[in-house]
């Protein structure tokens, strides 16, 4: 089994699957860039989520087939994300369990995006996101869990904008893609791309600790929500337009991570 799962890891036809993939994660952060722009343009029936990022694509042209692409890529990113955590991340000494509780991690994400996207395809997903916080505070030391949650998310949101600020994830990113002067372009949407991401996360993670800390279901939830306190902030506009212009430029780095894989 060990030695089927590092071929597997090392395998060309996992080279496809994971370009796929990122081709479909990036389509994920247009829309929601485009969400952002529209709750800064005075958009407020907006859902800047997952799940209506998901409904945007249905409502084009075979948009419920684009929004099966969109799953199957997250499967296929799922799938990368599993036989890393299993096998993958060798020679990495210290960092290797590390490394791989991350993709663990990385593989629920895409399973909770691909999951959103199968309800949108085959017409069970409807209304707004959120409301998980509200489930969560009923459960025994609830408030607490969501809390520790919120942390995880500040956690990685604070990661992923230092990622992006000194450049680390140049390393996704075979050597074409980082020299030149294309490459300086590269480098700096990847840089705005990630330290946006990491702004429109970190919202979510302080939202869901004052949730917690407060036992105040309705100051949690997902981005949505985050945006939806932030407008109600002097320059609110401004810093949603922002994120959302931010989130493009994450999705720009996942089309050129595609096209320039390096794993």
């Amino acid at each position: 089994m060990r030695d089927l799962g590092e071929q597997a890891e090392r395998s060309e036809w996992l080279d496809h699957a994971v370009r796929l993939g990122l081709v479909a994660y990036g389509v994920v952060h247009v829309l929601l860039g485009y969400l952002c722009v529209q709750l800064a343009l005075g958009g407020a029936n907006e859902d800047a989520s997952t799940q209506g990022a998901m409904h945007t694509l249905a409502r084009q042209p075979l948009g419920r087939t684009l929004v099966g692409v969109v799953a199957l890529g997250m499967l296929l990113l799922v799938v990368w994300r599993v036989i890393e955590a299993g096998w993958g991340h060798r020679g990495e000494g210290d960092r290797r369990t590390r490394k791989r509780v991350t993709s663990a991690g990385k593989a629920v994400v895409y399973a909770v995006i691909g999951f959103s996207a199968v309800k949108v395809a085959v017409g069970a997903g409807s209304g707004r996101s959120g409301g998980w916080t509200a489930t969560v505070m009923d459960w025994p030391a609830g408030q607490w869990l969501i809390a520790l949650a919120g942390l995880a998310v500040l956690a990685y949101a604070a990661n992923l904008a230092r990622r992006g600020w000194t450049e680390e994830f140049a390393e996704h990113l075979d050597a074409e893609a980082r020299t030149g002067t294309s490459g300086a372009a590269f480098l700096v949407v990847g840089k705005v791309g990630h330290v946006a991401k990491g702004l429109s996360l970190g919202l979510v993670g302080l939202l869901t600790v004052v949730a917690g800390v407060t036992h105040d279901a309705r100051k949690g939830g997902g981005l949505d929500q985050a945006l939806q306190q932030v407008l109600q902030e002097p320059y609110g506009r401004i810093l949603v337009a922002v994120v959302g212009v931010g989130l493009w430029s994450y999705a720009g780095f996942c089309f050129l991570r595609a096209r320039f894989l390096s794993r």
